[in-house]
């Protein structure tokens, strides 16, 4: 079998470096389905041995991106290179990539073993480097024990590494992942995705995986490609994305958040008769905007705290708990927001310390890096 290496650095560093050679290369491209415009101007550059998701809301034009780089509904226009040769017009059949849908596609009249042997019967290999590929396919995956049943027999996990196994055995340069695990249950799906992360490192493959799951794409993605109404919002690492959204879209879509209407000036912005510090922003003075925090960067302090001078402190009353295992997703309301609620995500330690409790009033901190700002409509 032909390993294609290991990982040898994230996307980000390969790409925005210029260290090496982009592996796939997308360059401004379209796709319309008649009068409507699914993609546009999309470009975009995937390193050797990276594992990108794409993600974004149902609608954005994801899995319209992934079928245009696997040929099988191709742009409108626009040129794609894979390995430096321009693939932009070629049939699915000659491009160089394995998949794995959504629906697993698998052939039911087939057992598992000739499941994973379909792909490599017109190869040219024989029969004998067939079935050893085939049984070293089924090693990696887990399911040695597994060859001679039919998919029917299987759960939708073992179906899943099925149909993975399948995709793989031809040792393709291009991995794509259409919605893998949207079929499973939530603990199925927390497994598989660890295997698969695991599996894709083993091979070096360059993989391309579509999910509208934000935790899926921040837990498996060396990069994540945000996509809304078929353009691309931002491209970065699951904590660039997180913690530095590039639009009000992005912080909104990966994880929770708090937002407030305000306006910016010289660096903070106005909350009632609360002065807050802000992150660095390239936002005009004077211009309204909408504030933007996490749940989990909210920082819980006495009441008596709110009036010691110290920064980007709020004074806030506790309207509502739930116990969520881990932490208390806790509603605040503030004189300073008016009817704008605030949610907070407390450590149990930090609710036990602070006596926290439904009609508590407390102070709470909004660190100055934490507090996000977009302008208003953007």
């Amino acid at each position: 079998m032909t390993r294609r290496g290991a990982l040898q650095a994230s996307a980000g560093d390969h790409v925005a470096e210029g260290s090496a050679q982009p592996y796939l290369e997308i360059a401004d491209l379209w796709k319309s389905f008649g009068d409507f415009v699914a993609l546009r101007e999309v470009t975009l550059d995937i390193a050797k041995g990276e594992f990108v998701c794409f993600l974004g809301p149902s609608g954005c034009g994801k899995t319209t991106l992934l079928r245009a780089i696997a040929g099988l509904d191709p742009q409108t226009r626009g040129t794609i290179r894979q390995g430096g040769s321009d693939i932009s017009s070629l049939p699915p059949s000659q491009r160089d990539f394995g998949i794995v849908f959504q629906s697993y596609a698998l052939f039911p009249n087939l057992t598992v073993r000739r499941n994973i042997a379909f792909g490599l019967e017109n190869t040219g290999r024989s029969k004998r480097e067939i079935d050893a590929r085939v049984t070293e396919l089924l090693d990696l995956v887990g399911l040695p024990e597994q060859a001679s049943k039919y998919p029917a027999q299987l759960s939708g996990g073992q179906q899943q590494r099925v149909a993975l196994a399948r995709a793989i055995a031809i040792d393709p340069g291009l991995l794509l992942l259409d919605e893998p695990l949207s079929a499973l249950d939530a603990k199925v799906r927390v497994h598989l995705r660890h295997q698969i992360k695991e599996l894709q490192r083993k091979l070096g493959v360059t993989t391309i995986m579509v999910t509208h799951d934000q935790e899926e794409a921040l837990s498996m993605a060396d990069r994540i490609v945000v996509i809304n109404r078929g353009r691309i919002e931002q491209v970065g690492t699951p904590t660039e994305i997180y913690r530095e959204p590039a639009s009000l879209f992005v912080a909104d879509f990966i994880g929770e958040t708090n937002k407030v209407a305000s306006t910016y000036q010289g660096g903070s912005v106005t909350l009632g008769d609360v002065v807050l510090a802000t992150s660095e922003t390239r936002i005009a003075d004077g211009a309204a905007v909408t504030v933007a925090v996490r749940p989990e960067d909210i920082l819980p302090h006495r009441a008596e705290d709110a009036g010691n001078g110290a920064a980007n402190m709020l004074p806030v009353t506790i309207t509502d708990m739930e116990f969520l295992g881990s932490y208390w997703r806790t509603h605040l309301r503030s004189d300073a927001l008016g009817e704008t609620p605030l949610v907070a995500n407390f450590s149990m330690n930090a609710v036990r310390r602070l006596e926290l409790e439904p009609g508590t009033a407390m102070a709470v901190e909004l660190p100055a890096e934490r507090v996000l700002v977009f302008a208003r409509g953007a």
